[in-house]
């Protein structure tokens, strides 16, 4: 089988849950853009002015596949419902926000985990043929708890292929780094903080990974067509340095240190050394390999190499931010934020 960049959707029912939020507005556009055909997309999501904002932008007399649907990923018999006809779902809903997590952990484990169960269960019940779950650079090897609900996610999702029995399913995952742009991440709050004068830095040797709203569509239409289904894919991107973000955005403003929030890493790594012996890379990705039974575990990771046209990473190798072999610089970020964040960005 040879590998695609991105599958058809003409005559696909989606459901994107967490639909209003960055990634799904983007993903929606995307489908609308390059399929017109598409029969259905589902916007599940809890916020009706959300849902209302959304509908302004995707009017439903000119986008006819469009609906908009009420609902909270911790609600299985709503989740159900609006799964009925569905072939795919990307699962997107996440409460993200790492001090807010560790201040409600209960609710996050909630919408995270349970949350995710929900997904699959609903899938499962429902017919859907393709899952993929968006997951997060801190669910390998958390140190907050957003990154462990996620990182249980992951392994909900993972865990599911084993349970589906005969059904044409497959769960599949993505792990990326720090959108650009997204809401609540640091490049949009940088960049609201400038007129102030001061960008609060939390420490100055921090590095975060870079990927665009763009790419990460792109990389979950890649999975869609291309996973056997169990798989972590893992894009390669670039790293910057928290320095040269706050001197693209604000060269002007003074950079008081503040000191890293409970939760957060210096670093952020989405391929552990512990996981490098589950771990195959192709040009574009790292794909983490399912782990079944040991006895199998060389069978599956040669079926998985051969799928992928991905070959073993070393031992002991990680993928990590400050250890990157890309790097952004000032002018890249700048021509980065133009480009994917605001095109009338001046510095």
């Amino acid at each position: 089988m040879s590998l695609q960049l991105e599958p058809s959707l003409n005559g696909r029912s989606i459901l994107i849950t967490g639909g209003t939020g960055s990634f799904g507005k983007r993903f929606v556009a995307s489908v609308f853009e390059k399929w017109p055909d598409v029969r259905r997309v589902v916007v599940y999501s809890r916020d009706e002015l959300k849902q209302f904002e959304m509908a302004q932008q995707f009017p439903p007399e000119q986008f006819r596949a469009i609906r908009f649907f009420i609902g909270d990923v911790r609600d299985h018999n709503r989740l159900k419902r609006a799964m009925e006809g569905i072939d795919t779902v990307i699962h997107a809903a996440a409460l993200k926000q790492v001090p807010a997590a560790e201040y409600n952990p209960f609710e996050a484990i909630q919408t995270n985990v349970i949350g995710a169960q929900n997904v699959v269960d609903a899938a499962m019940e429902a017919g859907v043929k393709r899952v993929v779950a968006l997951s997060t650079d801190k669910a390998a090897a958390p140190i907050n708890l957003y990154g462990a609900t996620k990182l249980c996610s992951d392994k909900l999702f993972i865990a599911a292929n084993n349970l589906k029995g005969q059904r044409d399913l497959r769960f599949s995952v993505v792990r990326y780094g720090n959108v650009m742009g997204s809401r609540g991440s640091v490049i949009p709050f940088f960049m609201n903080r400038r007129s102030t004068g001061v960008l609060p830095i939390t420490d100055p040797e921090m590095t975060r990974f870079n990927i665009s709203l763009d790419e990460g569509v792109d990389m979950v239409l890649y999975t869609l067509q291309n996973s056997l289904g169990g798989e972590i894919l893992v894009p390669k991107i670039p790293s910057y340095k928290i320095m040269e973000l706050a001197e693209a955005i604000g060269p002007e403003c003074k950079k008081p240190i503040v000191g890293i929030r409970p939760g957060e890493k210096l670093h952020e790594e989405m391929v552990t050394a512990s996981d490098s012996q589950n771990t195959i890379e192709n040009d574009r990705y790292y794909v983490i390999v399912p782990m079944l039974h040991q006895r199998e575990h060389k069978q599956t990771m040669q079926i998985f190499a051969e799928h992928h046209k991905a070959k073993q990473v070393e031992p002991n190798f990680c993928y990590s931010s400050d250890k990157n072999e890309k790097w952004l610089r000032v002018k890249q970020i700048r021509d980065l934020i133009r480009k994917h964040v605001d095109p009338e960005f001046q510095a």
